[in-house]
């Protein structure tokens, strides 16, 4: 089983990656779904979208869950029972999960791709990118922000947020490998620590709400 990368965060949270490569056979043995998800399951046309779902699964039996330990809210948020924190994100043949007894947490994978320069001002200034030297430092570093949006995104869970009005992602260098953002909703400002790794022309970008606010 193609468990891809495991990282520590901290000694509370860990994030898994699974590289999709076994038949929707192979992923749905030993693997018991709720009536809920099932439903879910076999109302996916793409058998590429069954073996993702499938391999999520997986991904939470390394955190030692089963499909059963999961529930969703009202705006698609994932939960676990026990009260810890998860995300889930998937993209192409690579899933990921990220799982925090202490921190809410969201976490994003996106494949690089020009098609990011063409949405760029809908999520962020382009102009602040203007100092990067080559279009492929671009489309890296755009990617990175947008993992970073859409990874606060599934932590604040809330209608009306704007990516490009709301949600403040730090400037950072590639070798940092970290960064900084901020949510300033509503007349109210929260703090999240950023981390972000590429991998095969994909980029895993995670997040965790900074504790006090």
């Amino acid at each position: 089983m193609p468990l891809y990368k495991t990282i520590t965060v901290s000694p509370t949270t860990t994030v898994y990656i699974w590289k999709v490569t076994e038949s929707e056979e192979d992923l749905a043995r030993d693997i018991c779904l709720t009536p809920h998800c099932q439903d879910r399951m076999d109302g996916m046309k793409s058998e590429f979208h069954r073996r993702a779902f499938l391999s999520i699964r997986h991904l939470m039996a390394q955190a030692n869950y089963v499909d059963q330990d999961l529930y969703y809210d009202d705006f698609g948020k994932p939960h676990l029972k026990d009260g810890n924190h998860i995300s889930i994100t998937h993209s192409h043949n690579f899933t990921g999960i990220i799982v925090s007894q202490t921190d809410e947490v969201g976490i994003d994978i996106e494949m690089q791709r020009e098609k990011i320069l063409r949405i760029a001002n809908k999520f962020t200034p382009l102009e602040e990118y203007r100092t990067l030297a080559n279009t492929e430092a671009i489309i890296r570093k755009l990617t990175i922000v947008w993992g970073a949006k859409e990874s606060l995104y599934k932590i604040y869970a809330q209608q009306g947020l704007s990516f490009l009005r709301h949600i403040d992602v730090m400037d950072f260098a590639f070798d940092d490998k970290r960064t900084v953002a901020k949510i300033i909703h509503k007349g109210k400002r929260s703090h999240y620590g950023v981390e972000f790794l590429e991998f095969e022309g994909f980029t895993c970008v995670f997040a965790h709400k900074m504790m006090g606010n």
